[in-house]
């Protein structure tokens, strides 16, 4: 019976650890992941980008999306990094 009871103790902690461990990467990195996954998206196809002259980012806008599928620029900016120049 002993035996039994340490089995049911270790699997109630292992099923306890993967819970905290999918908790904290649901609430933590994942939405880190999502944000820079966005984020080098509309860098790439950013537009009025205006940079500081020595700055390392960029302060640029980009298209999105409205209700129809349409492109508009959107209102919202965003910190891109300065590609020497390029934009």
């Amino acid at each position: 019976m002993k035996e039994a009871t340490g089995e049911l103790s270790t699997t109630v902690i292992a099923v306890v650890a993967i819970g905290l461990i999918a908790t904290l990467f649901a609430t933590i990195v994942l939405p880190m992941i999502r944000t820079q996954i966005d984020a080098g998206i509309h860098c790439a196809a950013a537009v009025n980008c205006e940079c500081a002259e020595g700055s390392n980012t960029c302060e640029c806008q980009y298209y999105e999306e409205d209700e129809e599928g349409h492109s508009i620029l959107s209102e919202n900016k965003i910190q891109c990094p300065n590609k020497n120049g390029d934009r």
